[in-house]
């Protein structure tokens, strides 16, 4: 079995931002526990700016954005280093990988991590995966290794991404408001409902709340990967989960999952611009799986060339789809609203019939408000 772990800076860190050592250790010992059974395990950790905290006595993380990189430049050589001292002393091999946004828009990047991950595991190294905070700029925001940890889990065909946060799991209700919430154990569909219950930001020390656990576990959901958000402080959390006992909250990933290449092009692409198309093309998109024509295009925006990802938004302003388009900005703009027989003529050639061909195109089940 294939599984990434991913700890927050929450369960990694005390009240005061330096490091708790000994939940360190257990997450160590239990992966190694894991990795001993023939598991492939991967470890996704946040902690890096806590760790730059405790570091400087610091017990308020920063607002100012080059202070967290600064902190995360501090951090991460101090985080990386206890891993490895614990990894050690159970005998595994770790690899260090600090990845931004930009590593999953690109391909070619993409499919390089591909290869490395899988060169890694099948060596029986664990590799331990963070953001490069010290570069990134939009990464360092809520929820930013929750996403990362779901974007390699489907990047390596896990079969199961486990989520240790500081809480029992998704709660039916906010549970600092209401004495009576309940765990939710199980979450076989996706519905507006999930993201009205789940809260912002976690902890001082932390950055992801359960919205960013959600709109990970909505990656899974598409590919194929189930998850579990559980405890991080829960004794022997992860050998248990892997056993079969119910702990936390448990995502069921869907039967037939979108394949890795609309994967990408739906949850990694760098969006470049935006289609904006008629109620009959959305329709058709949506509900027939139909290809994008020219004909349902009413406005284009953005400048995007040829195989770019744009997303396509409907007549109530809703993002509804992703693709790679067939013609550029200039060109979409020349030939929206016509009849496919008319590209030539306009244009004085024709590539193809369709602005994006259903095969290039992923129907987002929940489409996000366009905010341009």
């Amino acid at each position: 079995m294939r599984i990434v772990v991913k700890v927050g800076t929450s369960t990694l860190t005390h009240e005061n931002g330096k490091l708790n050592l000994e939940i360190m250790e257990k997450l160590v010992r239990q992966i190694a526990n894991l990795s001993n059974k023939g598991e492939e395990v991967i470890l996704v950790t946040s902690g890096a700016i806590g760790a730059g905290m405790g570091k400087l006595n610091l017990t308020e993380k920063p607002k100012n954005l080059p202070q967290k990189q600064a902190l995360a430049a501090i951090g991460q050589g101090l985080l990386i280093e206890i891993y490895e001292k614990f990894f050690n002393e159970y005998g595994k091999i770790t690899a260090q990988l600090l990845l931004t946004r930009e590593d999953f828009s690109d391909r070619k990047r993409y499919l390089n991590m591909s290869y490395t991950l899988s060169n890694l595991l099948k060596w029986g190294v664990i590799p331990v995966i963070n953001e490069n905070d010290t570069v990134a700029v939009e990464e360092i925001k809520i929820g930013d290794n929750d996403t990362l940890a779901a974007l390699v889990a489907s990047l390596v065909e896990a079969d199961l991404l486990i989520i240790l946060t500081d809480i029992d799991g998704l709660f039916d209700k906010d549970p600092r408001i209401y004495k009576d919430a309940k765990v939710i154990e199980v979450v076989e569909e996706f519905s507006d409902d999930l993201f009205k219950i789940a809260g912002g930001a976690g902890t001082k020390r932390g950055t992801g709340g359960m919205y960013t656990k959600i709109q990970a576990a909505k990656i899974c959901y598409n590919s194929g990967v189930k998850m579990v958000i559980a405890n991080g402080k829960i004794d022997n959390v992860l050998n248990r989960i892997t056993a079969g006992e119910k702990i936390g909250t448990t995502f069921l990933p869907m039967k037939n999952p979108i394949s890795s290449r609309k994967i990408w092009i739906a949850f990694n692409a760098k969006v470049n611009g935006f289609l904006f198309v008629d109620e009959g093309a959305a329709k058709a998109l949506v509900k027939h799986g139909k290809s994008l024509l020219p004909s349902g295009v009413v406005r284009t925006e953005g400048e995007y060339d040829v195989g770019d990802c744009v997303a396509v938004v409907d007549h109530q302003g809703r993002e509804i789809a992703r693709g790679l388009v067939n013609y550029s900005s200039e060109e979409v703009e020349k030939i929206k609203g016509c009849k496919t027989h008319d590209i030539e003529s306009i244009l004085g050639y024709k590539y193809y019939d369709e602005v994006i061909h259903r095969d290039n195109l992923v129907v987002l089940e929940r489409g996000e408000k366009y905010g341009g």
